[in-house]
């Protein structure tokens, strides 16, 4: 177990550049902070590269962080890798999943341009719940491993495989596997109770403002829409995702 004191310390240094979208794309790593994330990373122990701990705080006894090397901090260290009030003083360094991941999947969720990090981490906490199988975060999304994204999704990270690429490559490669791949529109789109529940299938749902992309629409299966029976414009995607997902996974 090693002890780090100075806050120049080049691993404290590199633990600070994971907190940038930057050298979390360049090291495919990212950190997690709390102590329920830790404790859901290490339930998936070979993404965890290490775990950070205030000397303040300590490991829970009843953790077992099996061969997963811990590094011991003092509290301001601690506290300069924290985005948080009030940080709970442990953190786990992690390694991102691989698109090698979803090659098996059957159902899938596709997130077009989503920008609200409150709305994405609840999105891929909601496909966690819903037991799909993969989530795919395209352009224009705010970053997968973003902490308000992480702290939002709850730990789902870790209990599937969560990965950036291209809306319209996926949707063309799912279509080519025979995988139906529902958009999401207002316009030239059935009412979603009209398509049967299937035990696989992919759907898109996109930008706050702007819904999807029209160039993907295009190419999806069919595109879906919930009717809204009260006087309000439209639903939140997060809760849009979580309608549609509870209907069309059997």
């Amino acid at each position: 177990m090693k002890h780090i004191q100075s806050i120049n310390n080049p691993q404290v240094k590199q633990w600070k550049k994971l907190l940038t979208k930057k050298e979390r794309d360049k090291t495919g790593m990212f950190i997690v902070e709390g102590f329920h994330l830790v404790e859901e990373a290490l339930k998936q122990s070979e993404q965890v590269v290490e775990i950070i701990v205030s000397e303040q705080v300590g490991l829970p006894p009843r953790w077992d962080s099996g061969a997963t090397a811990v590094t011991v901090v003092t509290e301001d260290i601690s506290n300069s890798l924290s985005d948080t009030e009030t940080p709970q003083g442990i953190y786990a360094v992690c390694r991102q999943l691989s698109m090698e991941t979803a090659d098996h999947a059957k159902t899938f969720l596709l997130i077009d341009a989503v920008q609200d990090p409150g709305n994405l981490g609840t999105m891929i906490r909601t496909a966690d719940a819903a037991g799909i199988d993969a989530v795919i975060v395209g352009r224009g999304s705010v970053d997968t491993f973003n902490s308000k994204v992480l702290r939002s999704a709850q730990g789902s990270h870790f209990h599937l495989p969560v990965i950036r690429g291209d809306i319209n490559e996926w949707t063309r490669k799912l279509k080519e596997k025979e995988i139906p791949v529902y958009g999401t529109a207002l316009e030239n789109a059935s009412v979603y109770t009209e398509t049967s529940p299937t035990d696989h299938f992919a759907l898109i749902v996109g930008n706050e403002g702007n819904g999807v992309s029209k160039d993907i629409l295009v190419n999806t299966t069919a595109n879906l829409y919930i009717p809204i029976f009260g006087k309000s414009e439209s639903l939140n995607v997060a809760v849009a995702t979580g309608i549609l997902l509870y209907y069309l996974k059997k």
